[in-house]
């Protein structure tokens, strides 16, 4: 008889899983409580346009993210750059490019951080110096990850302002806190997977369409093609063992599983997990959540001449050109992404359009009609990285057999990403189907957009 496992939570965690063990021969049903598939990276329509909850982009070095997207027919709906190019952008027109050259790492940071004009010449060095130190650090030293990046880059010679216009433009939107309150660990793990030991690492990759066709319409198609059973609206409310199965009581009725791999946010998971699992809620709850407010943004006309770009000297942070993803017929539909928002959640829309349409005007110089403005927010994006937060994320296994944790709140070593949630999936399936969890996923199927991957946020 073929294992039969069921997998609760529909998100990257949960598809990632049960794809990797319907194509393996299981018995699996993919248990929804929503009504689609993609968790917390997901689409919807609103006044016509097709609207993404959020920008959500992926690097190269993202090789388990993009060894899905392939997996599931999906890779020719994303773009990866062929380059690392970010622009950066302030107010009064100044700007200026972050970008690699054809040198090794990590030298191919080197020209274009020399010409970063938004810091003075002292300080690039300064920068560049800190990088080398940072690429030293000990991710895997719990010292490390009980240390505040924050600290660490002071004792390390980094002014206020190459801390503002360098290191949060990366630690902010990567691990969604401000460098003062992120591990030291955490930070040197995207630093150099992300930056310093590979060329091509850092080359950015986003959906070229809404989000949803990818993590819901592919990944069912995938899904089905695997022969998983997904079902949707059928939230577990129930996990017990019984004898050497599992009993989980869903929306749609009682189901049984040999084994079961809970792939939903760790709140949630605390709630389901029988105490002889062995993990501790309090150690769950301590993982805490930190929010990311999107604002969204349609002009008359054309006032980003950029795909995306990063701003320093003004309240935002990334701003993306979503106008052909989300079928706007004319004029330009811009998407702001604010992370470590606490103060922005708090606030009402009429207060951040006061806020932030006037930002957006000078750094963007245009006096374009706004015609439309509206926020979305994600109360808990993401787990808090913060300083001691690796010693509270738990392994794919727990204290009973057959029971399994997905998730990129688990511990993947990678921040709470959509590539620490693949991964986390991946070595959820590997435990069920019987096999050790895997260090890490193993690199794309080669592909002419993959070449030159040479690393493994």
């Amino acid at each position: 008889m073929r294992a039969r496992i069921a997998v609760v939570g529909g998100g990257l965690a949960g598809i990632a899983a049960a794809l990797e063990c319907g194509q393996a021969g299981a018995d699996v049903t993919l248990l929804e409580s929503r009504g689609r598939l993609g968790g917390a990276v997901y689409s919807f329509t609103r006044d016509g346009l097709r609207v993404d909850n959020g920008q959500h982009v992926f690097l190269r070095c993202c090789t388990a993210y993009i060894e899905l997207l392939q997996r599931i027919g999906a890779w020719d709906l994303v773009t990866l750059q062929p380059r690392l190019r970010i622009p950066v952008l302030a107010p009064g027109g100044r700007r200026a490019v972050l970008a690699r050259s054809d040198l090794p790492a990590p030298l191919h940071l080197a020209g274009s951080l020399l010409r970063y004009r938004h810091l003075g010449l002292s300080e690039r060095l300064s920068v560049a110096r800190a990088m080398r130190a940072l690429d030293g650090v000990d991710r895997d030293d719990p010292v490390s990850d009980a240390r505040s990046f924050g600290a660490w880059l002071a004792d390390h010679g980094q002014s206020p302002r190459a801390r503002e216009a360098m290191w949060e433009l990366i630690v902010r939107p990567t691990l969604n806190l401000r460098a003062r309150d992120a591990s030291l660990a955490q930070a040197a793990q995207v630093f150099q997977d992300g930056l310093t030991r590979s060329a091509a690492a850092a080359d950015v990759g986003y959906a070229r369409g809404p989000l949803s066709e990818i993590h819901d319409v592919a990944a069912r198609r995938a899904l089905d093609a695997a022969g998983v059973d997904v079902r949707l609206r059928a939230g577990v409310t129930a996990l017990a063992r019984s004898g050497h199965a599992y009993r989980l009581q869903t929306a749609a009725g009682p189901l049984e599983a040999d084994a079961v791999i809970v792939a939903v946010p760790p709140r949630r998971a605390a709630a389901l997990l029988p105490d002889a699992a062995g993990v501790r809620s309090d150690r769950l709850s301590a993982l805490g959540r930190s929010p990311i407010v999107n604002l969204h943004v349609i002009y008359d006309r054309r006032v980003l001449f950029e795909p995306f770009a990063a701003t320093v000297d003004s309240p935002l942070q990334w701003i993306f050109d979503r106008t052909a993803s989300s079928g706007l017929g004319s004029g330009q539909y811009l998407a702001v992404s604010l992370s470590a928002a606490e103060e922005e959640l708090a606030m009402a829309p009429g207060e951040l359009q006061a806020r932030y349409l006037p930002a957006l005007s000078a750094l963007l110089d245009t006096e374009a009609r706004v015609e439309a403005f509206f926020v979305t927010r994600e109360h808990s994006a993401t787990f808090r990285a913060r300083p001691g937060a690796r010693a509270l994320r738990p392994s794919v296994r727990t204290a009973l057999p057959g029971l399994f944790l997905a998730g990129a709140w688990t511990d993947t070593g990678w921040p709470a990403t959509m590539e620490g949630a693949v991964r986390s999936g991946h070595a959820a399936a590997h435990a069920a189907l019987g096999g050790a969890a895997p260090a890490a996923a193993a690199p794309a199927a080669a592909s002419p957009a993959l070449a030159g991957i040479g690393g493994a946020p």
